[in-house]
């Protein structure tokens, strides 16, 4: 079955991650102006071979954007029609890994800090240079940071699996030890064990 999820995402930018279910596909739509400038972002967190297919279309269903397979991914765009887009990602080609999915959808430019700054005529001040500065090391950090929760979160998830088969082939092991255990008892028990004369043999 496949499902289509349908969101409207706040004109900005909007940060998602979202469970995607074997063999299903779930769509995002986002109605924008022309000639503004967009960004999509994803990466596949947990599942699988950590990959999904996306793709994006344009409100005259004409196909922008197509990857098959993919870990993560950015597509940038700037819509030459208005209408609504649509985005979607797929886990049709798999039949039991499940996906964890995160995207970033960032709508326009990012509007100045100080008012007015792209008509100045005058340097900024030592106050105004320091506030820009301070501005662009936050952004900095902020995308550091997600990065890096990206990475936790996929790492943990390595390290669960990891931790699930170890802890299986461990059980096995047991299992394999108790048999050969009770085998190797039964065997030689077997070697020491007194063997009584047939009750068929003739009496004199």
């Amino acid at each position: 079955a496949v499902l289509l999820a349908l969101l409207a995402l706040r004109a900005g930018g909007t940060e998602l991650t979202f469970e995607l279910p074997d063999s299903a596909k779930q769509c995002f739509h986002q109605e924008l102006e022309r000639g503004l400038k967009f960004t999509l972002d994803y990466q596949v967190i947990t599942g699988g071979h950590y990959d999904v297919d996306c793709y994006v279309e344009d409100p005259n269903g004409r196909t922008i954007y197509k990857e098959t397979k993919k870990q993560y991914d950015s597509f940038p765009h700037h819509t030459e029609v208005k209408g609504v887009y649509t985005f979607c990602f797929s886990n049709e080609f798999s039949t039991f890994s499940h996906k964890t999915v995160y995207f970033d959808f960032q709508v326009g430019d990012e509007p100045p800090i100080l008012p007015d700054m792209s008509n100045r005529v005058t340097a900024l001040t030592q106050m105004e240079s320091a506030c820009v500065t301070i501005h662009e090391a936050l952004n900095t950090v902020i995308d550091s940071q997600t990065h890096y929760r990206l990475r936790e979160a996929q790492d943990r998830s390595r390290a669960e699996d990891l931790n699930g088969r170890v802890s299986y082939w461990s059980v096995g092991e047991t299992l394999i030890l108790f048999v050969v255990s009770i085998g190797q008892v039964m065997l030689l028990k077997s070697f020491f064990t007194e063997k009584r004369p047939g009750s068929s043999r003739a009496g004199t």
